[in-house]
Order: structure tokens, then sequence, then C-alpha cells
């Protein structure tokens, strides 16, 4: 019998292979960033000392938290271990509205657990080709995030998440490979971005800007910090100014996800939203 416990720090790389086994493609630093978000929020099952599968269950603050990172490892599936798991994450969130990115073909199951669709989100990739130009000066400037008072910036995540994130924001900013900028405008933050290492290539996210223009130019700034390697967005579909922004830049489709909801969905500016932070904790 399989039992289910907190993971130790070290753990949390080891989940994060996995889900880089499932093709999830996570960012190189991670491990950190996710464990400030909630230390105790990383379950893992295991039967003799042998770790068969992980599910992540963060909770930010009484009201709200974020299910992911859900993978029985191959060769151990269908004994009943991804439901315990799956049990212990909800337990942990009880009184929360929860929120998840499930693989479409899940969705049915998730539905039948409580949760309602809210939106697709849509990961689109850019080839490691030559890039899209910085947009023609505006009336804004990009400068690094880091110059800007933080509760400017945590102003601007409240448009993409629902409740505040402080710690895990702070450390999502400054991370080692991470690079963040900010568009101002009369002094004033207008939106803001961050490119980080994957195991292939690089994401960016969030993505967060007022109007279009700004979210170009954002974009344009992060891929002129990028590495080598293809550049992911994960973008939500209601946002039709970030899907074109995504295709005109020459992005393909490769992957897609359910965003989902128990309870009432969160009230989120998604038209202001160009890229999700991440697929793990939302």
């Amino acid at each position: 019998m399989a039992t289910i416990r907190s993971m130790f720090p070290a753990e949390v790389d080891l989940a994060l292979g996995w889900a880089a086994e499932e093709g999830w493609n996570p960012g190189l630093g991670d491990a950190a960033a996710f464990r400030i978000a909630d230390p105790q929020g990383f379950l893992v099952a295991e039967q003799d000392d042998i770790p068969l599968g992980c599910i992540s269950a963060v909770c930010y603050g009484p009201e709200f938290g974020f299910l992911g990172l859900y993978i029985v490892r191959p060769g151990h599936r269908g004994r009943g271990i991804g439901m315990a798991l799956w049990r212990a994450a909800m337990a942990r969130f009880a009184g929360r509205s929860v929120g998840l990115d499930g693989v479409i073909a899940q969705q049915e199951n998730y539905r039948r657990s409580g949760f309602a669709f809210a939106h697709r989100n849509i990961r689109f990739a850019l080839a490691d080709t030559p890039r899209p130009p910085a947009p023609s000066p505006a009336d804004f400037a990009l400068q690094p995030a880091a110059t800007l008072p933080f509760a400017a910036i945590a102003g601007l995540d409240r448009l993409c998440f629902p409740v505040p994130r402080e710690a895990f924001l702070h450390h999502w900013l400054a991370a080692p490979g991470h690079v963040a900028l900010a568009a101002i405008a009369d002094g004033t933050a207008r939106g803001y971005g961050v490119i980080r290492p994957c195991r292939d290539g690089a994401k960016i996210g969030p993505l967060v800007a007022q109007d279009d223009g700004v979210a170009a130019a954002l974009f344009a700034g992060l891929l002129a910090a990028a590495p080598p390697g293809p550049v992911f967005l994960d973008v939500p579909e209601p946002n039709t100014a970030a899907l074109a922004l995504a295709q005109q830049a020459g992005m393909t489709p490769v992957f897609e996800t359910a965003r989902m909801y128990t309870g009432t969905a969160p009230m989120l500016a998604l038209a202001q939203v160009f890229g999700i932070t991440t697929f793990e904790l939302g």
C-alpha cells in the first residue's frame, strides 16, 4: 500500500524531472520558486521508500489553491495511486476554491470531481529562428522590473492571479536565469513579463499588459533576452489579442490545457493576460 506525504525539498526537483519526461518542459529553476509558494504543498506517493507518483496542492492563503504536477509513474498506474494522491490534495484544499490546468483528455474526469471548465490555454512555440524586431518607439519604456517598487509589479500580477502571491513573485522576478521587464509610461507600470530558461529553450510567463501595444513591446524585449532555442508562450484563449500576437510572431500551437475551477471562477482580467505564469502553479 502506498503512503502519501509532503515532499522533501530535493524531491520537488524529482517531480519536475518526471514532468519533463511527460513533455511539460518545466523551467530550470522552477523547484525553488514552487517550494517558496507553499513548502508543504507538494505530495509524493511512495511504497518501500520508492516514489511512485506526485501531485502539487499549493495553497495561496485561506481562499484559493492550485493543483498540478499530477503524475503517476508508468508501470504503477491503475493501482489506485492516482486517486489516493488526488484525495490527499483535495483534503489539503479544504474550504478553498481550486484551479488547475488539465490536459483536455482528462477534462471530463475533472468535471466529475467538481471542476467546471473556464477556458482553454494554448501553448505556442517559436522555433530558434530570426525573431521579430522590436516595435517602433512608443510612449513607454522597458526597464528591469527590479527597478520598480515591488508593489507596482504585485498590482499588475493581480490581473493574472486571483489572490496575492508575494513570496512566490519575489523569487520569480529575481531567480537565476530569469529576466523580468516592466513597461513604464508617465511613471506608471503598464505591464510586466518574465522569461526563464527551461529544459528545452525558454518560456515567457507571466506576460501582463494593459493593451496589445504594451504586450508587443514586452514580448519583443523578452525575446531579445531569450537564450538559444525555442521560446514558448502559454496564452489564455479568450484573449484574442494575445492569440494574434503569438501568430504574428510566427509562433505555432503545440499543446493546450483546460483551465478549470471548483466553486466560482475568479474574475481575472484575461484581456490583459497575454501569457500565464505556469501550468503547474497558475
